[in-house]
């Protein structure tokens, strides 16, 4: 897949430290570029964020209608089929962003990976697969994607990420799409899992 265009907020003219962050379902990489001048950076820390914008695609339960969308969501049950050959593309796209990064001279260990919503649930994908350390990642509002593979690709997998990557893990309580329970879950998978997930 082609690389995402982008949104990029820095925060310094010379950063050396990124987060790339992914927006939810048919939002956009403009979603959170307002929160980078909230958050009181300038002077204390140099940063790149990076917004990618989702690409365009037809989404089920939708009724087909084309948005943006980091994958395509085929049903709002829990336990039915998820759309996996969409979720691994866009964790390609996350991992290509996080090469280019790396070309621009930011070491992966200055690096966290954060999304909402769906953009959180391919954060959580990619990251945990992704094997040099990273510096963080942040997960808000999300759930754990493809569970079923979590044992092999990560949990018991020599190359997944290690198990002292900084994970901040926050749900909005009454969240009308993806309840509280998912968050709490994933949070449970990830401390069985031995990662240090903060909630």
């Amino acid at each position: 897949m082609q690389m995402p265009e982008t949104v990029e907020v820095e925060s310094a003219a010379e950063p050396d430290g990124s987060v790339i962050w992914l927006h939810g379902l048919g939002a956009d990489g403009h979603d959170f570029e307002a929160i980078v001048p909230e958050l009181g950076l300038e002077g204390r820390l140099n940063l790149r964020f990076v917004f990618p914008h989702a690409p365009v695609r037809p989404v089920t339960i939708n009724g087909g209608m084309s948005m943006r969308a980091w994958y395509d969501i085929l049903t709002l049950d829990r336990g039915g089929p998820q759309d996996e050959a969409g979720i691994r593309a866009s964790g390609e796209l996350l991992l290509q962003l996080l090469e280019r990064e790396h070309e621009r001279g930011i070491p992966y260990d200055k690096i966290v990976l954060a999304g909402f919503s769906q953009g959180g649930a391919i954060a959580l994908h990619t990251a945990l697969r992704f094997g040099p350390r990273l510096a963080g990642l942040m997960a808000l509002s999300t759930y754990l994607p493809l569970q079923s593979t979590f044992d092999a690709e990560v949990a018991n997998s020599a190359t997944s990420q290690s198990r002292d990557l900084l994970i901040f893990m926050a749900h909005g309580t009454f969240d009308p799409m993806l309840p509280l329970a998912l968050g709490q879950h994933t949070h449970e998978v990830l401390t069985a899992a031995g990662y240090k997930s903060q909630w």
